[in-house]
């Protein structure tokens, strides 16, 4: 008799042991929804200037103390594929604008919790996706309809400044304005004469320990701490050559036997050697260069030539430092130690070593605006606070090139979300269809960010929730949340300059809505097997035999 053996019912037999499969309401979106409700919450508690901090440990021991949404989504080791699909749109707002992360996870957790209700309500998912996207559409050219201002002069500080302070608070409350301050001049030194072309990259910024963030400085060059390998310490109008291979006797590429049989062969040997190691180094001198930049070591012999001929040496450990610093003085990197020409030579204004608190530091200074590199040196107590403050520095930095793009200002303090939410429930109001009920919860969604404020803030959401739409209702569309003062909780946010970039806003709303309305039109989760070798033995009581 052939034994029988029963196989699984359905999908399930088709896929390997391990797999895992999802199919339904419930188990599908309903899970997905809140998965996702999870993640928003852990960010949102982080999100405007009273958001409090995430301290994250790593798998390598290594601990991050930060508000910023983007470097917290990064450390935390998600498995759930829904709340990856929101990690995913996050991670494209930093990568397009460089700030806005926590927005769009924010508002991808709300449309979702709204959308929760209405399928519980019976509508069905196509209808919540039209109406969510329909929703999208009427918000962005609503959006149009509450710019407050613009930035006229890329080159006036105060109208910098302004602008970029709001997403600087966000993250520094109190160093707010000094932070800005450095950052509008950063950027604003590096802007081209002929137009508004500006590249993030060219915005250096280095940490020293010590002192405090008030000692801060821009300088329009590049900094480096690091030492200076011989004995001069300063060069001034100089020209520089830029080498990636070391300084030092150059190696052969094949091994070889030398024979000696006497001590004037040995003698005669390590002599030319040293002379033609001599020779190079000469005839670098002779071609006008003041300052060698090395991409390798400095060898003893060379460094004794270097002294004698007057020259200073800078070695640096990155290639990407070494890049950095042929754009910025104008140089070409040399493979090899040979007289550099006047076409592959750069020039820089003042290179000499200085000493900031106890560390020593090159810096590369430059005169010259167009095509020049700025360095914020940044002081601070401890490395995790200096590591948050270089974060606000690099949304500040994003914000001035996102700025660039479009020089449209939205008024903030959740000014701009209370309009779009009281213009959108009544455009919901005319449409015949079921939508109209997507469109109210859209709305709804957009409501939850001066409620967060409120909260993060530690006063009553409901009550500023009321006080801000009865403004809206008598056409202030500039107010918003005042989170300094609880006796006076609203305030014109355009006046008060808290201003949001409307690209910022623009594409954030687009991206949460795209990952919300993506994830409602799954039906099915299939999961394979995960890879990898067999797990090790549970800790804990085992058999006597073991």
């Amino acid at each position: 008799m052939a034994m029988h053996v029963p196989s699984a019912p359905g999908f399930a037999q088709m896929m390997s042991d391990g797999a895992r499969y999802y199919s339904g309401l419930d188990e599908t979106v309903i899970r997905s929804i809140e998965a996702c409700r999870e993640l928003s919450q852990i960010v949102s508690t982080s999100y405007g200037p009273k958001g409090l901090n995430k301290m994250v440990v790593t798998h390598l021991g290594k601990m991050f103390i930060t508000n910023d949404a983007a470097t917290i989504v990064k450390e935390i080791e998600n498995e759930h594929p829904a709340v990856k699909l929101i990690i995913m749109a996050s991670e494209m707002q930093e990568k397009e604008i460089g700030d806005g992360t926590n927005f769009v996870l924010i508002f991808a957790g709300a449309l979702l919790d709204q959308a929760e209700e209405l399928l519980r309500m019976g509508i069905s998912v196509p209808e919540i996706t039209d109406g969510y996207e329909i929703a999208l559409g009427k918000a962005l050219e609503l959006l149009d309809d509450c710019v407050c201002g613009r930035v006229t002069n890329f080159r006036d500080s105060q109208q910098v400044k302004r602008a970029i302070k709001a997403s600087v608070t966000s993250k520094q409350l109190g160093t707010d304005d000094f932070l800005a301050g450095l950052i509008s001049d950063a950027c604003i030194g590096l802007l081209s004469e002929k137009g508004k072309t500006f590249s993030v990259d060219n915005v250096r910024v280095i940490k020293l320990l010590g002192s405090g963030l008030l000692s801060s400085t821009v300088m329009n060059g590049m900094v480096f701490k690091r030492d200076i390998e011989g004995d001069v310490q300063k060069a001034t109008d100089c020209k520089i050559a830029v080498y990636s291979c070391a300084l030092d006797i150059s190696q052969t590429e094949t091994k070889g036997t030398v024979l000696i049989k006497t001590a004037n062969e040995l003698l005669n040997y390590s002599k030319n050697e040293e002379d033609l190691l001599e020779k190079q180094i000469k005839a670098i001198a002779e071609s006008g260069v003041k300052v060698i930049v090395s991409g390798g070591k400095v060898g003893d012999m060379a460094l004794h030539f270097v002294n004698k001929y007057k020259l200073m040496v800078v070695r640096l450990m990155s290639k990407f430092d070494i890049r950095r610093v042929a754009n910025s003085v104008g140089a070409i990197v040399l493979s090899t130690i040979v007289p550099p020409t006047p076409d592959v030579q750069g020039h820089c204004d003042l290179v000499y070593l200085d000493e900031i608190g106890d560390t020593s530091v090159v810096v590369f200074k430059q005169d010259k605006a167009e095509g020049a590199i700025s360095t914020i040196v940044l002081r601070g107590a401890t490395e995790n606070s200096m590591d948050d403050i270089e974060r606000a520095v690099d949304d500040g930095v994003n914000n001035f090139k996102a700025l660039t793009k479009d020089d449209r200002l939205l008024p903030g303090a959740g000014a701009t979300e209370v309009e779009l939410a009281r213009l959108l429930t009544q455009y919901a109001d005319t449409r015949p269809g079921l939508e109209q009920y997507a469109i109210k919860k859209f709305a709804t969604a957009l409501e939850v960010f001066p409620r967060v404020l409120a909260e993060n803030a530690g006063v009553k959401a409901a009550d500023i929730l009321a006080k801000l739409q009865a403004a809206h209702q008598e056409g202030l569309k500039n107010v918003g949340f005042n989170i300094e003062d609880e006796a006076e909780p609203t305030i014109d946010a355009e006046k008060a300059g808290i201003l949001d970039l409307y690209m910022t806003k623009q594409q954030a709303m687009r991206l949460a809505v795209g990952a919300a309305v993506t994830l409602l039109r799954v039906n099915k989760i299939v999961m394979a097997k995960q890879a990898g070798g067999p797990k090790p033995p549970k800790q804990g009581g085992q058999d006597e035999d073991d």
